[in-house]
């Protein structure tokens, strides 16, 4: 009995052994009771583990997208024609001695209509590096002009005082068919036609004219003069005609205005209630690639901002057709 008293003594509220035994087998019940119902419930298991893996819709995967750059299209430019040998006949895809390239350029989006052209004056107020009014320094050379055919694509003529313009002052054909007045250092002077190019080594200010045109200045044995020259816009009876290009149809045309008195600056078709600027070439024609306005009205403006509207010039490739319009006299 002491001893037993002893042992109370020093653990004083001290609990039979079978009571932990009996908290232990209540805390297993339990943990056994949760593991089941998580075992049991829809969508549990280690389903979830690979969902959440899953990107969600619509998410990036492997971060951010990246926008991929459009390479914009470019064609090759014309080959330069030379003021040597006569050009060769045109075709849908070359004229006069340019060749464009093989394939078609990338199509241009319309263009708006034009605006309103300023009052005509003599600044010229569409002209490019020739301009009216102004006098040039250069030399003269000359070639044999042949039938008189050229880059600027008029064909052959029976006019022999041409000449062919410095790639720089030709400017993509602008020059082509305007009138210049050519003086030499010794006091005589004539005009001539620029219908043809003279690409390098003519320098800016070069005229390569015909020798019929260069004989007129000086001896032929001279082989280059030093000269000045002048646009003019001359008198003449003469009226504008439309020429369309060999393969022109209502769905690819090329267009090209021939005898006009002054520089031509633009070509452009009505389509769908607008006008629509064509772009020109080396070989002094105005396309249409997809055979927009092909058939219908065209509009001609000169550097001078007169502007022409023509009608009723019909898709008939090669044929020569008369407006019975002209710029007028400056």
């Amino acid at each position: 009995m002491a001893a037993s008293s002893h042992r109370r003594s020093r653990h004083p509220g001290r609990r039979p052994v079978r009571v932990p035994v009996v908290a232990v087998v209540a805390v297993a019940a339990v943990a056994l009771v949760v593991s089941l119902v998580v075992a049991f419930r829809p969508g549990g298991g280690s389903d979830d583990v690979r969902e959440a893996g899953t990107p969600v819709a619509g998410a990036p995967v492997g971060g951010p997208a990246k926008a991929t750059p459009t390479t914009p299209t470019t064609s090759a430019s014309p080959t330069p024609s030379t003021s040597t040998s006569p050009s060769p006949s045109p075709s849908p895809t070359a004229g006069g001695k340019t060749t464009p390239p093989a394939a078609p350029p990338a199509r241009r989006p319309a263009e708006a209509a034009a605006p309103a052209a300023r009052a005509a004056s003599g600044a010229g107020p569409l002209a490019g590096r020739i301009r009216p009014g102004a006098s040039y320094d250069g030399v003269a050379t000359s070639y044999d002009a042949g039938d008189g055919s050229g880059a600027c694509s008029f064909g052959p003529t029976s006019d022999v005082m041409t000449a062919a313009m410095n790639t720089a002052d030709y400017e993509t054909s602008k020059a082509c068919g305007a009138y210049v007045a050519v003086r030499a250092a010794g006091g005589a002077s004539i005009t001539v036609r620029i219908t043809n190019e003279c690409p390098a080594p003519c320098a800016p200010g070069q005229l390569d004219l015909s020798r019929q045109a260069f004989a007129k200045l000086a001896p032929l044995v001279a082989g280059r003069i030093p000269i000045t020259w002048s646009l003019l816009s001359p008198a003449t009876s003469e009226t504008i005609a439309i020429r369309y290009k060999t393969g022109s149809t209502q769905y690819w045309c090329g267009i090209q205005a021939i005898g006009h008195r002054n520089p031509l600056a633009r070509l452009e078709v009505r389509s769908g209630g607008s006008w629509i600027r064509l772009a020109r070439t080396d070989y002094n024609y105005f396309l249409s690639e997809q055979g927009t306005g092909c058939g219908g009205a065209i509009r001609l403006t000169d550097i001078y901002g007169e502007r022409l509207t023509v009608e009723g010039i019909a898709v008939r490739p090669e044929a020569v057709q008369s407006t019975r319009v002209q710029f007028a006299r400056h």
